[in-house]
């Protein structure tokens, strides 16, 4: 990895990277920047570990929501390991996800953010965070 200075720029571009993967809807992508042994915190929920868990939830995703990030502002700490992004969701909830209000194509736009580890050039971890009730009330719960 980089020394110096650079160290932040490459976290920088690697959160980026895997914000516009996720945009184009390119899980491979999403999945090349991330670590074998990815540890993912879903917001209000379990955590899972591994790129297969990752892969996974990456499906059930896009089975049951259309999302683009928009507004996406990556900070990182000096030496590279840390990130923080914080971005604005415009979806549509396509599909009725279980234990969730009905979907019936409602639009939505919400807030959200996350935090990031980074090792060796890949995200080690990733935890989100957004509103849930916030999400809720403008898909009509």
């Amino acid at each position: 990895m980089t020394e110096g200075p650079r160290r932040h720029d490459l976290a920088s571009e690697l959160v980026l990277s895997y914000y516009a993967a996720f945009n184009r809807g390119d899980w491979d992508g999403m999945l090349a920047t991330l670590g074998d042994d990815v540890v993912h915190d879903l917001n209000q929920g379990a955590r899972e570990t591994g790129r297969a868990a990752f892969a996974a939830f990456l499906q059930r995703m896009s089975r049951h929501y259309r999302e683009q990030l928009r507004d996406i502002v990556v900070m990182t700490s000096v030496d590279g390991a840390r990130a923080a992004a914080e971005y604005v969701v415009h979806g549509e909830y396509a599909v009725t996800d279980p234990g969730l209000p009905e979907a019936r194509g409602q639009k939505y736009v919400l807030p959200g953010g996350a935090f990031f580890e980074i090792r060796e050039g890949r995200i080690q971890r990733v935890s989100n965070y957004y509103n849930l009730d916030h999400w809720v009330a403008q898909v009509g719960g």
